[in-house]
C-alpha cells in the first residue's frame, strides 16, 4: 500500500508540473501568444478588424469579488484593457486578443464578437 500513494503523489506532482496550454494566433506564419506586446502582435498580425479599450473593474487578490465603490476609484484605480478582434477569414473563429497593461492576456476564439 505504501508504494501505491507514493506512486499517486508522484504522478500528482507530475501533472502540476506539466505546461498550461494556453491559446495561440497564427498570423502569417507568426505565432502570437499570451505574454506578447501590443507591437509585437501588431507585428506579427498586422491591423485589427475593431479594437476597444475600456477600464476594467479590480478584483480582491484571490477572489471573485470585485473591489466596490466609492475604494475602487479613490483607492484602486481600474486596469487599462484593450481588445483587438481579428477575422481570420472563412470557415475560421474570430480571434479576440485581450492585453492588459500592453501584454497579451487571453487569446479566445468565438463566431462573432461578445
Amino acid at each position: 500500500m505504501n508504494v501505491l500513494s507514493r506512486v499517486c503523489f508522484i504522478a500528482l506532482v507530475a501533472l502540476q508540473v506539466l505546461p498550461v496550454n494556453a491559446e495561440v494566433l497564427r498570423c502569417n506564419g507568426h505565432f502570437a501568444q499570451e505574454g506578447d506586446s501590443r507591437l509585437s502582435v501588431l507585428y506579427k498580425c498586422g491591423q485589427p478588424l475593431l479594437a476597444d479599450r475600456y477600464c476594467a473593474p479590480v478584483y480582491y487578490s484571490g477572489t471573485p469579488y470585485q473591489v466596490p465603490e466609492p475604494y475602487a476609484s479613490i483607492y484602486v484605480p481600474c486596469q487599462q484593457t484593450e481588445e483587438w478582434l481579428y477575422d481570420r477569414g472563412p470557415g475560421s473563429l474570430m480571434a479576440t486578443v485581450r492585453f492588459r497593461s500592453g501584454i497579451v492576456q487571453s487569446i479566445t476564439y468565438n463566431r462573432a464578437p461578445r
